[in-house]
C-alpha cells in the first residue's frame, strides 16, 4: 500500500508540477503571482474537449489547445498586465489575476453548463503491475511529458538567446532595454509558453478528476505549494516541489486518520507556510541580497 500511494503520488504531482511550471514562467517574466492560471489550465481541458467532441483526436487537440491559450494568455499580458507592471503596481496586478479567476470560472462554466465531462485519454487505458503496484499507462505518460517539458524548459532558459533574454529582462530590465532587448516581447513568451504548459496540465488531469469548471481549484492550491517549495525562480524546483507535495498528501490522506480525503487541501498550505519560514526562497531558490 505505501508504494502504491508513493506512485499515484508521484502521478499527481507530476501534474502539479507541470502547473506549477506555467506559475514559475510567469513569475520569471512579469515579477507576478498569476492566480488566474489554474482557470487558464481549466480553459485549455476545455477546449480539448470541446475539439474531440467535434472529432478531433486527443493529441491534435492538445496541439490546438496549447496554441489558443499560448495566444490567449500572451493578450492578456498585453493588454492586462504590461501596463500595471511598467507602473510597479504589485497590489492590482493581484487583484486583476483573481478577477481574471472568477471572471473565467463564470465564463466556462456559461459556456460548456456546470455538468461534468468525460475526456478522453492522452495515453489510452490500461496498467501495468510491477512488483504488486499497478501504474496506469496514462499515469507514465503523464510523468514522462512533464520530465519532457521541464528538460525542454530548463533547456530554453540555460542555453538559448530568447532564454538568456528572458532572464536579462528579469533581473535587470533597465539595463535590458539599453542593450536592445524588448521586455515587452520576452513578458509575452513568458506568459505565452505559461499559457500552453497550463493547456497541457489541464488536458492531463482532466480523466483524471473528470472535467467540470470546479476541477482546477485544488490543483492551483498544489501547484502554488509546488512552486513555492521548489522555487519561484526554478523550472527544474517546480517539478521536483509538484512530486514531493503530490507524494506527502497521497501519504498524509492514506495514513494520518485526522487528515483523510476531506483536508488533504491543508497538507498544502502547511507546505506553503514551512516554506516561507524556513526558507522563502524555496528548495532551489537563490536568496536576494539587498543593499541598506
Amino acid at each position: 500500500m505505501f508504494l502504491q500511494q508513493v506512485v499515484d503520488g508521484i502521478a499527481t504531482g507530476a501534474v502539479y508540477g507541470a502547473l506549477a511550471l506555467a506559475i514559475v514562467l510567469v513569475y520569471r517574466a512579469s515579477r507576478t503571482l498569476n492566480f488566474a492560471q489554474g482557470e487558464l489550465a481549466l480553459l485549455g481541458a476545455y477546449v480539448s474537449w470541446q475539439l474531440t467532441a467535434w472529432g478531433v483526436p486527443i493529441w491534435g487537440a492538445l496541439i490546438a489547445s496549447m496554441a489558443v491559450l499560448a495566444l490567449l494568455s500572451a493578450g492578456i499580458e498585453r493588454v492586462l498586465v504590461r501596463p500595471l507592471v511598467r507602473r510597479h503596481q504589485h497590489l492590482p496586478l493581484i487583484i486583476v489575476s483573481l478577477g481574471l479567476m472568477i471572471a473565467l470560472n463564470a465564463l466556462i462554466g456559461w459556456v460548456w453548463t456546470y455538468q461534468t465531462k468525460e475526456m478522453p485519454a492522452l495515453f489510452g487505458a490500461g496498467a501495468f503491475v510491477i512488483g504488486g503496484v499497478s501504474v496506469s499507462r496514462q499515469d507514465v505518460g503523464i510523468v514522462f511529458s512533464v520530465l519532457v517539458v521541464a528538460a525542454g524548459l530548463t533547456a530554453l532558459f540555460g542555453f538559448t538567446r530568447v532564454g538568456l533574454r528572458m532572464r536579462a529582462a528579469v533581473s535587470a530590465p533597465e539595463s535590458a532595454e539599453l542593450s536592445g532587448i524588448s521586455t515587452g516581447r520576452t513578458m509575452s513568451i513568458g506568459w505565452a509558453i505559461a499559457g500552453a504548459v497550463g493547456a497541457l496540465a489541464g488536458t492531463m488531469i482532466a480523466p483524471e478528476l473528470f472535467l467540470h469548471p470546479g476541477m482546477m481549484g485544488p490543483v492551483l492550491i498544489y501547484a502554488f505549494a509546488a512552486a513555492t517549495l521548489g522555487g519561484l525562480e526554478s523550472p527544474v524546483g517546480a517539478l521536483v516541489g509538484g512530486v514531493a507535495v503530490g507524494v506527502i498528501e497521497n501519504l498524509a490522506g492514506s495514513y494520518l486518520p485526522a487528515v483523510g480525503s476531506e483536508l488533504k487541501q491543508v497538507v498544502a498550505l502547511l507546505i506553503i507556510v514551512a516554506v516561507l519560514l524556513l526558507r522563502p526562497q524555496g528548495i532551489f531558490g537563490r536568496r536576494e541580497l539587498v543593499r541598506a
